[in-house]
């Protein structure tokens, strides 16, 4: 008797297969607290970031600093994971602002899923 349907066992086992070899996307790094200082003409970020860090295979692998309009005005890499130690805080010194801007946004980033879609604003007093 034949089906009407001659590709649906293929086509399952195709879809089936893309969905299996698919990687899974992590959760972003999230930015938790984020401290800022002035030294003279240049800013220092202390930030916090929490990413559920499993090894070289996922982990946290960076930050910026980001003026308003999304250049970037610092950039933090981060060389390994950080999978026992959550959160985490590391520092960038030396962060030149240009005269006028009162605020900046931190962007953190992983090696999977790259730059978080997510950035925390700061003020700058």
């Amino acid at each position: 008797m034949p089906h009407n349907r001659p590709y649906s066992r293929s086509m399952r086992y195709l879809i089936l297969s893309l969905l299996l070899a698919s990687p899974a996307l992590a959760d972003p790094p999230t930015v938790e607290k984020v401290s800022a200082s002035q030294n003279g003409d240049t800013w220092r970020f202390d930030v916090t970031i929490r990413h559920p860090d499993t090894g070289w295979d996922d982990y946290a692998d960076g930050w910026r600093v980001l003026d308003m309009d999304g250049n970037e005005l610092g950039l933090r890499v981060l060389h390994h994971p950080h999978v026992d130690e959550q959160p985490f805080t590391r520092s960038l010194s030396g962060v030149a602002i240009p005269e006028g801007v009162t605020q900046v946004q931190i962007q953190p980033r992983d090696n999977v899923g790259g730059w978080a879609k997510d950035t925390t604003v700061i003020d700058l007093n």
